[in-house]
Protein backbone atom coordinates (compact mmCIF):
# COMPACT_ATOMS: atom_id res chain seq x y z
CA UNK A 1 0.00 0.00 0.00
CA UNK A 2 1.15 3.40 -0.73
CA UNK A 3 2.02 6.00 1.51
CA UNK A 4 -1.57 8.82 1.43
CA UNK A 5 0.61 11.91 1.51
CA UNK A 6 1.40 12.03 -2.13
CA UNK A 7 -2.64 11.26 -2.97
CA UNK A 8 -3.18 14.17 -0.48
CA UNK A 9 -4.49 17.77 -2.43
CA UNK A 10 -4.80 21.12 -0.62
CA UNK A 11 -6.99 23.78 -2.34
CA UNK A 12 -5.21 27.19 -2.26
CA UNK A 13 -5.11 30.12 -3.88
CA UNK A 14 -1.69 30.39 -6.13
CA UNK A 15 0.00 34.29 -7.03
CA UNK A 16 2.11 33.98 -10.37
CA UNK A 17 3.65 36.25 -12.06
CA UNK A 18 2.18 37.58 -14.99
CA UNK A 19 4.81 38.73 -18.31
CA UNK A 20 4.41 42.51 -17.17
CA UNK A 21 5.21 41.80 -13.89
CA UNK A 22 1.43 42.19 -12.90
CA UNK A 23 0.03 39.34 -10.04
CA UNK A 24 -2.06 36.42 -11.56
CA UNK A 25 -4.58 35.11 -9.16
CA UNK A 26 -5.74 31.41 -9.71
CA UNK A 27 -7.41 28.77 -7.50
CA UNK A 28 -4.93 25.36 -7.42
CA UNK A 29 -5.55 22.07 -5.64
CA UNK A 30 -1.71 21.25 -5.08
CA UNK A 31 -0.27 17.69 -4.20
CA UNK A 32 2.17 17.16 -0.84
CA UNK A 33 4.92 15.34 -2.79
CA UNK A 34 7.36 14.44 -0.01
CA UNK A 35 9.37 17.98 1.46
CA UNK A 36 7.97 19.31 -2.08
CA UNK A 37 4.73 20.67 -3.46
CA UNK A 38 3.86 19.19 -6.89
CA UNK A 39 1.74 21.76 -9.19
CA UNK A 40 -0.64 20.88 -12.42
CA UNK A 41 -2.57 23.56 -14.56
CA UNK A 42 -4.29 22.44 -17.13
CA UNK A 43 -3.54 23.30 -20.58
CA UNK A 44 -4.09 25.76 -21.84
CA UNK A 45 -3.97 28.43 -18.68
CA UNK A 46 -2.36 31.82 -17.81
CA UNK A 47 -1.42 29.86 -14.74
CA UNK A 48 0.51 27.53 -16.69
CA UNK A 49 2.08 29.84 -19.19
CA UNK A 50 3.61 31.92 -15.99
CA UNK A 51 4.71 28.89 -14.23
CA UNK A 52 6.55 27.94 -17.19
CA UNK A 53 8.68 31.73 -17.92
CA UNK A 54 8.55 32.69 -14.24
CA UNK A 55 9.68 28.94 -12.53
CA UNK A 56 8.50 30.48 -9.26
CA UNK A 57 4.93 31.16 -7.67
CA UNK A 58 2.92 31.46 -4.44
CA UNK A 59 0.78 29.00 -2.86
CA UNK A 60 -2.04 31.03 -0.54
CA UNK A 61 -3.51 29.45 2.23
CA UNK A 62 -7.61 31.26 2.60
CA UNK A 63 -10.61 31.25 4.68
CA UNK A 64 -11.80 34.14 2.52
CA UNK A 65 -13.64 31.90 -0.18
CA UNK A 66 -14.59 35.03 -2.25
CA UNK A 67 -11.33 34.85 -4.01
CA UNK A 68 -11.26 31.67 -5.09
CA UNK A 69 -14.57 32.04 -6.24
CA UNK A 70 -13.54 35.35 -7.16
CA UNK A 71 -10.87 34.45 -9.88
CA UNK A 72 -12.83 31.48 -11.03
CA UNK A 73 -15.85 34.51 -11.87
CA UNK A 74 -14.03 37.40 -13.64
CA UNK A 75 -13.29 38.54 -10.66
CA UNK A 76 -9.35 38.99 -10.20
CA UNK A 77 -8.22 42.08 -8.97
CA UNK A 78 -7.72 40.78 -4.93
CA UNK A 79 -4.93 42.99 -2.51
CA UNK A 80 -1.45 41.67 -2.80
CA UNK A 81 1.90 42.20 -1.02
CA UNK A 82 5.39 41.50 -2.16
CA UNK A 83 6.83 38.06 -2.00
CA UNK A 84 9.61 37.62 0.86
CA UNK A 85 11.95 35.50 -1.69
CA UNK A 86 10.89 35.59 -5.04
CA UNK A 87 10.34 38.31 -7.31
CA UNK A 88 6.24 37.99 -7.39
CA UNK A 89 3.56 38.64 -4.88
CA UNK A 90 1.12 36.73 -2.08
CA UNK A 91 -2.30 37.44 -1.36
CA UNK A 92 -2.78 40.08 1.35
CA UNK A 93 -5.38 38.19 3.09
CA UNK A 94 -3.42 34.79 3.33
CA UNK A 95 -3.21 33.45 6.45
CA UNK A 96 0.06 31.68 5.30
CA UNK A 97 1.64 30.99 2.00
CA UNK A 98 4.62 29.25 0.90
CA UNK A 99 7.53 30.45 -1.98
CA UNK A 100 8.00 27.57 -4.51
CA UNK A 101 11.13 27.67 -6.78
CA UNK A 102 9.96 25.48 -9.73
CA UNK A 103 12.82 23.54 -10.29
CA UNK A 104 11.41 20.38 -12.45
CA UNK A 105 8.97 19.87 -15.23
CA UNK A 106 7.12 17.22 -16.43
CA UNK A 107 5.31 18.20 -19.70
CA UNK A 108 2.05 16.69 -20.47
CA UNK A 109 -0.36 17.82 -22.77
CA UNK A 110 -3.44 18.21 -20.33
CA UNK A 111 -1.73 19.12 -17.00
CA UNK A 112 2.10 19.82 -17.03
CA UNK A 113 3.89 18.68 -13.47
CA UNK A 114 5.70 21.73 -11.86
CA UNK A 115 7.42 20.33 -8.52
CA UNK A 116 8.29 22.84 -6.31
CA UNK A 117 11.38 23.42 -3.73
CA UNK A 118 9.67 25.11 -0.60
CA UNK A 119 11.75 28.23 -0.24
CA UNK A 120 10.19 29.37 2.80
CA UNK A 121 6.23 29.49 4.49
CA UNK A 122 5.19 31.94 6.33
CA UNK A 123 2.26 32.73 8.87
CA UNK A 124 0.34 36.02 8.55
CA UNK A 125 -2.75 35.60 10.47
CA UNK A 126 -4.20 32.65 13.17
CA UNK A 127 -6.57 30.20 11.55
CA UNK A 128 -9.99 30.86 13.02
CA UNK A 129 -11.47 27.63 11.33
CA UNK A 130 -13.92 26.50 8.79
CA UNK A 131 -17.41 26.78 8.04
CA UNK A 132 -19.33 24.05 6.24
CA UNK A 133 -20.14 26.98 4.12
CA UNK A 134 -16.92 27.83 3.38
CA UNK A 135 -16.68 24.11 1.92
CA UNK A 136 -19.59 24.50 -0.04
CA UNK A 137 -17.90 27.30 -1.54
CA UNK A 138 -15.03 25.64 -2.49
CA UNK A 139 -16.80 22.09 -3.29
CA UNK A 140 -18.94 24.59 -5.35
CA UNK A 141 -15.82 26.62 -6.94
CA UNK A 142 -14.02 23.46 -7.86
CA UNK A 143 -17.55 22.66 -9.77
CA UNK A 144 -17.72 25.67 -11.97
CA UNK A 145 -14.40 25.14 -12.80
CA UNK A 146 -15.77 21.99 -14.56
CA UNK A 147 -18.45 22.96 -16.17
CA UNK A 148 -17.66 22.28 -19.51
CA UNK A 149 -16.50 18.59 -18.08
CA UNK A 150 -20.23 17.68 -16.63
CA UNK A 151 -24.33 17.24 -17.65
CA UNK A 152 -26.67 19.36 -16.39
CA UNK A 153 -28.02 17.06 -13.90
CA UNK A 154 -25.01 16.28 -12.07
CA UNK A 155 -24.54 19.86 -11.70
CA UNK A 156 -28.07 20.35 -10.64
CA UNK A 157 -27.51 17.69 -8.05
CA UNK A 158 -24.49 18.77 -6.81
CA UNK A 159 -25.80 22.43 -6.18
CA UNK A 160 -28.55 21.20 -4.45
CA UNK A 161 -26.43 19.52 -1.75
CA UNK A 162 -24.12 22.52 -1.68
CA UNK A 163 -27.12 24.84 -0.93
CA UNK A 164 -27.81 22.89 2.51
CA UNK A 165 -24.90 24.13 3.90
CA UNK A 166 -24.90 27.70 2.58
CA UNK A 167 -28.43 27.78 4.15
CA UNK A 168 -27.33 26.57 7.73
CA UNK A 169 -24.38 27.98 7.82
CA UNK A 170 -23.15 30.95 5.25
CA UNK A 171 -21.63 34.28 6.67
CA UNK A 172 -22.19 37.31 4.15
CA UNK A 173 -18.13 36.53 2.84
CA UNK A 174 -20.02 32.96 2.13
CA UNK A 175 -23.17 34.26 0.70
CA UNK A 176 -21.32 36.42 -1.77
CA UNK A 177 -18.74 33.96 -3.14
CA UNK A 178 -21.69 31.29 -3.39
CA UNK A 179 -23.25 34.53 -5.67
CA UNK A 180 -20.93 34.97 -8.11
CA UNK A 181 -20.98 30.88 -8.48
CA UNK A 182 -24.62 30.66 -9.22
CA UNK A 183 -23.98 33.33 -11.54
CA UNK A 184 -21.70 31.23 -13.49
CA UNK A 185 -23.72 28.20 -13.06
CA UNK A 186 -27.24 30.11 -14.18
CA UNK A 187 -24.91 31.41 -17.46
CA UNK A 188 -23.75 28.00 -17.90
CA UNK A 189 -27.10 26.51 -17.70
CA UNK A 190 -28.77 29.14 -20.00
CA UNK A 191 -26.51 27.36 -23.21
CA UNK A 192 -26.87 23.74 -22.21
CA UNK A 193 -30.57 21.96 -22.19
CA UNK A 194 -31.79 19.78 -19.98
CA UNK A 195 -30.29 16.11 -20.27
Amino acid sequence: MGSTTAQRILETVVVSRNADGSPHIAPLGVRLVGDEMLLAPFHPSRTLENLRRERTVTVNAITDTRIMAGALTGRRDWPVEPAEQISGFRLAAALSHTELDLHKLEDDDLRPHFYGRVLGTYSHGPFPGLNRAQAAVLEASILVSRLHMLDRDKVDREIDYLRIAIDKTAGTEELEAWGWLMEAVDKWRQTHASA
